[in-house]
Protein backbone atom coordinates (compact mmCIF):
# COMPACT_ATOMS: atom_id res chain seq x y z
CA UNK A 1 0.00 0.00 0.00
CA UNK A 2 0.93 3.46 -0.90
CA UNK A 3 1.87 6.09 1.73
CA UNK A 4 2.02 9.86 1.67
CA UNK A 5 4.50 11.15 4.49
CA UNK A 6 3.65 14.42 4.95
CA UNK A 7 6.49 16.59 6.64
CA UNK A 8 5.91 19.97 8.85
CA UNK A 9 8.24 21.70 10.64
CA UNK A 10 8.69 25.51 11.85
CA UNK A 11 10.93 26.76 8.76
CA UNK A 12 12.35 28.66 11.46
CA UNK A 13 14.19 25.76 12.63
CA UNK A 14 14.97 24.38 9.07
CA UNK A 15 18.62 23.38 9.07
CA UNK A 16 20.46 22.82 5.94
CA UNK A 17 24.24 22.27 6.98
CA UNK A 18 25.99 19.32 5.48
CA UNK A 19 25.50 17.34 8.61
CA UNK A 20 21.61 17.85 8.46
CA UNK A 21 21.79 17.33 4.33
CA UNK A 22 23.91 14.21 4.65
CA UNK A 23 20.70 12.67 7.21
CA UNK A 24 18.97 13.37 4.70
CA UNK A 25 20.36 11.74 1.99
CA UNK A 26 20.74 8.85 4.28
CA UNK A 27 17.16 8.17 4.33
CA UNK A 28 16.19 8.54 0.73
CA UNK A 29 19.04 5.85 0.15
CA UNK A 30 17.36 3.69 3.32
CA UNK A 31 14.23 3.83 1.70
CA UNK A 32 15.65 3.37 -1.96
CA UNK A 33 17.99 0.18 -0.88
CA UNK A 34 14.09 -0.87 0.92
CA UNK A 35 12.71 -0.86 -2.25
CA UNK A 36 9.69 1.37 -0.51
CA UNK A 37 10.84 4.84 -1.95
CA UNK A 38 8.68 6.35 -4.87
CA UNK A 39 9.22 9.78 -4.50
CA UNK A 40 9.94 12.39 -2.12
CA UNK A 41 10.51 16.49 -3.29
CA UNK A 42 11.25 19.30 -0.48
CA UNK A 43 8.68 22.35 -1.34
CA UNK A 44 9.60 26.32 -1.49
CA UNK A 45 8.81 28.18 1.23
CA UNK A 46 5.63 29.56 2.69
CA UNK A 47 5.51 32.96 1.58
CA UNK A 48 5.74 30.84 -2.17
CA UNK A 49 2.52 29.31 -1.51
CA UNK A 50 -1.44 30.48 -2.93
CA UNK A 51 -4.23 29.32 -1.31
CA UNK A 52 -7.04 28.67 -3.92
CA UNK A 53 -11.20 28.87 -2.90
CA UNK A 54 -13.87 28.70 -5.33
CA UNK A 55 -17.12 30.88 -3.03
CA UNK A 56 -19.92 31.35 -5.07
CA UNK A 57 -18.23 30.44 -8.70
CA UNK A 58 -16.36 32.89 -7.96
CA UNK A 59 -11.88 31.78 -7.29
CA UNK A 60 -10.14 33.65 -4.59
CA UNK A 61 -6.95 33.66 -4.16
CA UNK A 62 -4.74 33.92 -1.11
CA UNK A 63 -0.98 34.77 -0.78
CA UNK A 64 0.44 32.14 1.69
CA UNK A 65 -0.63 28.35 3.55
CA UNK A 66 -4.75 28.17 4.19
CA UNK A 67 -3.85 28.69 7.60
CA UNK A 68 -1.79 29.81 10.44
CA UNK A 69 0.19 27.20 12.15
CA UNK A 70 3.33 26.71 13.99
CA UNK A 71 4.64 24.19 11.45
CA UNK A 72 4.55 24.26 7.79
CA UNK A 73 4.07 21.53 4.83
CA UNK A 74 7.97 21.56 3.90
CA UNK A 75 8.30 18.25 1.54
CA UNK A 76 6.90 14.47 1.25
CA UNK A 77 8.06 11.11 0.85
CA UNK A 78 5.56 8.37 -0.77
CA UNK A 79 6.48 4.95 -0.20
CA UNK A 80 4.88 1.71 -0.83
CA UNK A 81 5.34 -0.21 2.60
CA UNK A 82 3.60 -3.67 3.49
CA UNK A 83 1.49 -1.87 5.99
CA UNK A 84 0.67 1.33 8.33
CA UNK A 85 3.36 0.04 10.85
CA UNK A 86 5.92 -0.13 8.23
CA UNK A 87 5.10 3.58 7.11
CA UNK A 88 5.49 4.63 10.96
CA UNK A 89 8.81 2.76 11.27
CA UNK A 90 10.03 4.76 8.15
CA UNK A 91 8.15 8.00 9.34
CA UNK A 92 9.87 7.66 12.60
CA UNK A 93 13.28 7.33 11.01
CA UNK A 94 12.95 11.36 8.50
CA UNK A 95 15.23 13.43 10.22
CA UNK A 96 13.07 16.35 11.18
CA UNK A 97 10.59 13.75 13.16
CA UNK A 98 12.61 14.44 16.23
CA UNK A 99 11.58 18.42 16.22
CA UNK A 100 8.80 18.52 13.80
CA UNK A 101 6.10 16.28 12.91
CA UNK A 102 5.31 13.12 10.42
CA UNK A 103 1.58 12.76 9.12
CA UNK A 104 1.27 9.34 7.51
CA UNK A 105 -2.13 9.04 4.99
CA UNK A 106 -2.91 6.18 2.98
CA UNK A 107 -3.01 6.82 -0.29
CA UNK A 108 -6.92 5.97 -1.83
CA UNK A 109 -6.40 3.88 -4.97
CA UNK A 110 -8.73 4.20 -7.71
CA UNK A 111 -9.14 1.49 -9.99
Amino acid sequence: MRYLLLLYQDEKQIDMSPEEMAKWEAFTKEVTDAGVYEDGRALQPVPTATTVRVRDGETVTTDGPFAETKEQLGGFYLLNCKDLDEAIVYAAKIPLAPTGSVEVRPVMEFE
